[in-house]
């Protein structure tokens, strides 16, 4: 048997759009000489839907596009299509909103010569890090649904959805329903590290079972998700077998001949150019998914501002991005002479708007009101926010997005500005801490030419709002800090942990008791690019009013 993954980069409530898609990948494949073609999933209507699954006519729009690919198989004799899809659940929407049980099925259909021939409905339902899945789908478990075995050209197909695979009981159940070949069908958003995670626990699947496993996974950005493909197959012993490559669309084949896997195994990229490549699928994801025509970046002559620069250009090529230098009475000449040279490596559109007038206009406007006090934290945030001011009214008039240039440290600890250097569409590397930006900025320069100039690499990190101002006068150095961060925010260790670990109690105390003042800033922040396995997005939850302080 020949089998396809199709590794596709669907758009979520697109559904006419993703069918065409599919059946584009059931033409391709069948071209090819293939028996089965596995799409990922929800494919036909995008991951995560959210609440758009608590909408009837959106249900109802999935079933019509699915039989829409279904008819269009009849014309492709011999071939099997396995596509993801949602499936309203019997009685669900009678119930209204007052469900017992959610109001629909994430579902695995099997297609073949103009009909659906059979439906699995997953089992293992994620409710964790992003995953909100029990909001919106019964289990098959719940709904009196086993497991569903499929004879393709003489081999039993047992699917799984995705989480099932992660647990025993639905691999078995395939298993004791006479499946010789794991489907599994996945939609599984990136973050570092988890490409091997997945395979390692696929190939202990694979070895509990007995059974080879296929792994269609999806590709592409969708807000701050990415899912990174690198679909791939595992023999029975838990070899594996294949794997496509990493943020990109493929038809990945696989041969299936004497119960053993068979196919081409693309390496997993280095850490940093995963990290690149996901920064990058999501910015041109969701500024190309959303309608932008291009991007918007203050340029500040600092390390953050030119890694979002040089992963904009990456993404979206130096014509769509446009780079504006607004200096202050406190900006430095080598940050004027650094923003210009990087613009002028990347061959991007640079403009320089000085704030100097507008500033002065504040400050004689407040005079009366401000008589006698010192200038402190207020007058360096009447900056943040005219550069804000300033690239929005751009914003407005010309169409593209803001992207903010804010990394995970600073949105961690409040060191950012509301409606200042906060304001914007979409925050590139929100998920970045610090120290990461610097490793990726000399990963970028390392592949050919030096895009950011070396100066901005080895300059002490400033704000630039008050005379010599330098992050290190109000944070911990940032080695530190990420440290503790990762512990407190990724790692979940109490404050007594972290001190264990041999952080001082000082630095601890202040990093943790920012942490928490600060979420009332990050509930007002732009979406943002997730890359680790816990960002201060949708999977970091925590009250903005508490006085919990362990």
């Amino acid at each position: 048997m020949k089998i396809a993954l199709a590794q596709i980069n669907v758009v979520v409530g697109d559904l006419a759009g993703n069918a065409d898609r599919i059946i584009a990948q059931a033409r391709a494949a069948h071209a090819a000489g293939v028996d089965l073609l596995v799409t990922p999933e929800l494919a036909l209507c995008g991951y995560p839907p959210e609440d758009l699954l608590l909408r009837p006519a959106f249900l109802a729009g999935c079933d019509e596009q699915l039989r829409r690919v279904a008819a269009e198989l009849s014309g492709l004799p011999g071939l099997h299509v396995v596509v993801g899809h949602p499936r309203e659940r019997e009685g669900g929407a009678a119930r209204g909103r007052s469900w017992s049980l959610p109001p629909c099925l994430n579902a695995a259909s099997v297609l073949a010569g103009g009909r659906i021939v059979a439906t699995y409905a997953k089992r293992e339902l994620p409710n964790y890090q992003v995953f909100d899945e029990r909001r919106y789908f019964c289990s098959g478990r719940d709904a009196g649904l086993g497991a569903v075995v499929v004879d393709v050209k003489g081999t039993k197909l047992g699917l799984l959805i995705c989480e099932d695979a992660w647990f025993d009981e639905p691999a078995a159940a395939a298993k004791a329903a006479g499946a010789e070949l794991l489907c599994v069908i996945n939609a599984s958003p990136f973050h570092v590290g988890k490409v091997e995670e997945r395979e390692q626990r696929m190939a202990e699947r694979a070895r509990a079972t007995g059974l080879p496993l296929l792994y269609a996974h999806l590709v592409g950005g969708q807000d701050e998700m990415v899912f990174d493909g690198a679909s791939f197959a595992v023999q029975a012993d838990g070899q594996l077998a294949m794997r496509a490559a990493m943020f990109e669309e493929a038809l990945a084949v696989v041969d299936f001949a004497a119960g053993r896997l068979g196919g081409a195994v693309v390496p997993v990229p280095e850490f940093e150019a995963q990290v690149w490549q996901a920064l990058v699928v999501g910015v041109r994801d969701y500024l190309g998914k959303n309608g932008f025509p291009g991007a918007l970046i203050g340029l500040s002559g600092g390390i953050d501002s030119a890694l979002v620069l040089a992963i904009a250009v990456d993404a979206l090529g130096a014509d769509k991005v446009r780079a504006v230098m607004m200096p202050s009475p406190y900006t430095a000449d080598i940050s004027w002479i650094d923003a210009r040279d990087m613009a002028e490596r990347l061959g991007v559109r640079y403009d320089e708007m000085s704030i100097v007038p507008m500033f002065d206009a504040f400050n004689a406007t407040l005079a009366g009101e401000f008589k006698g006090l010192a200038a402190d934290a207020t007058e360096e945030n009447i900056q943040a926010r005219i550069r804000g001011t300033l690239l929005m009214a751009l914003s407005n008039k010309f169409g593209s997005i803001v992207l903010t240039t804010g990394n995970k440290s600073e949105m961690a600890t409040g060191y950012c500005t509301l409606y200042g250097d906060m304001a914007g569409g979409f925050a590139v590397i929100k998920d970045v801490a610090k120290t990461l930006v610097f490793r990726l900025a000399r990963w970028r320069n390392a592949q050919g030419a030096e895009i950011i100039p070396d100066r901005i690499l080895t300059r002490p990190p400033s704000a630039e709002l008050r005379p010599d101002q330098k992050d290190e006068d109000s944070l911990p150095p940032y080695a530190v800090l990420d440290a503790i961060l990762a512990r407190y925010m990724e790692q979940d260790q109490s404050i007594a942990d972290i001190v264990a670990a041999g952080f001082r109690p000082e630095d601890v105390e202040r990093v943790t008791r920012l942490i928490k003042i600060n979420e009332y800033k990050r509930r007002q922040a732009p979406v943002g690019i997730r890359i680790t396995h816990r960002g201060f997005g949708r999977d970091w939850r925590y009250p903005i009013t508490s006085r919990f302080r362990a």
